[in-house]
């Protein structure tokens, strides 16, 4: 079982930390992917790459029809856009499970779509807080979660880490160095336990998938930043789309409010199961976030799903 740290020269953010990190002691040439230069450290497998990584569909395929190696987990190196332009360091899920068939995919991934989560999320974001404060990269950079958005389309549980959020930031040597002992002690390549290590680590089985709230969802991350929380896909208001039939604001039954939402919420649920074998998912609702009779729907169709809803208080360890 083999992680794959995958980066790409088409991107600064990405082949900056991926630099970095092949500085560190340990690394030997390993195996070409058509043509893509690899190297291996211990379980660890760093791919280099010339496209977009949005558009490297099924990477884990590829590298296992290649090497007959298997794939444990999948970690992109990438940058970040956000409108604000504000510097910062980012980990997220990835899917696009909102997206109907006949819509444009513009960032990888397909329509009702999401890969499972990767557990490292959780317990990396908090790691990742912790090497930037101790560095001096905050107040900064912002170190953020984000919501479940993009491709490319896999199928191992896969996270982004990623720069944000202009070329001059991209292009950090500090950041990227941020980024590659995230990597590095994330995956226990030095002399420290991985971290994040979910087979090992799941005393507290209770995962959180979170529902509602904006794209860098604070409600969420408020209890991700607890210790020993992990966490799944986050899906933020914009991804649940619900269509308003005025009957909606007086019926309580959820078939009648249209839209993708309910499948959203199905695939992110089951894909989360997917990556925390013998865990039990409880959705967390950013309630502020929605209408009322938004709300009223996604609970009573949580209810019919037999999926529990959590407070803050179960899903933190201490």
């Amino acid at each position: 079982m083999v992680t794959l740290v995958v980066a790409t020269s088409a991107d600064p953010a990405s082949i900056g930390p991926a630099s970095s990190l092949l500085a560190m002691p340990g690394w030997h040439p390993g195996p070409s992917l058509q043509d893509a230069a690899s190297y291996t450290n211990k379980e660890v497998r760093l791919i280099k790459l010339d496209k977009r990584l949005v558009v490297e569909n099924h990477l884990d395929k590829r590298w296992e029809e290649a090497t007959g190696e298997t794939v444990d987990d999948v970690v992109f190196l990438s940058k970040h856009v956000a409108s604000s332009n504000r510097p910062a360091l980012t980990i997220h899920p990835i899917g696009t499970p909102h997206l109907r068939e006949v819509e444009a995919l513009t960032a990888g991934g397909k329509p009702g779509w999401a890969a499972p989560p990767n557990p490292r999320i959780g317990p990396w974001f908090r790691l990742l807080k912790n090497i930037a404060n101790s560095h001096n990269l905050v107040p900064e950079f912002e170190v953020t979660l984000e919501a479940t958005h993009h491709g490319p389309e896999i199928n191992s549980p896969t996270m982004f880490v990623e720069i944000g959020s202009t070329e001059e930031y991209w292009k950090r040597q500090d950041a990227a160095q941020a980024i590659a002992l995230l990597v590095w002690e994330g995956l226990g390549l030095g002399e420290r336990i991985a971290v994040g290590n979910w087979s090992r680590d799941n005393d507290r089985n209770k995962i959180l998938l979170g529902i509602g709230g904006g794209h860098y969802v604070p409600r969420h991350m408020d209890i991700v930043q607890k210790d020993g929380v992990w966490v799944g896909h986050m899906l933020p208001g914009y991804s649940l789309l619900m269509e308003d039939p005025r009957e909606a604001k007086s019926l309580t039954n959820s078939a009648v409010v249209g839209g993708t939402w309910r499948e959203t919420i199905r695939v992110a649920f089951e894909t989360t199961k997917l990556a925390f074998p013998g865990g039990e998912v409880l959705a967390h609702l950013d309630h502020k976030s929605f209408k009322g009779w938004q709300r009223n729907a996604i609970i009573r169709f949580l209810t019919e799903q037999n999926i529990k809803i959590g407070k803050p208080s179960d899903f933190c360890p201490c």
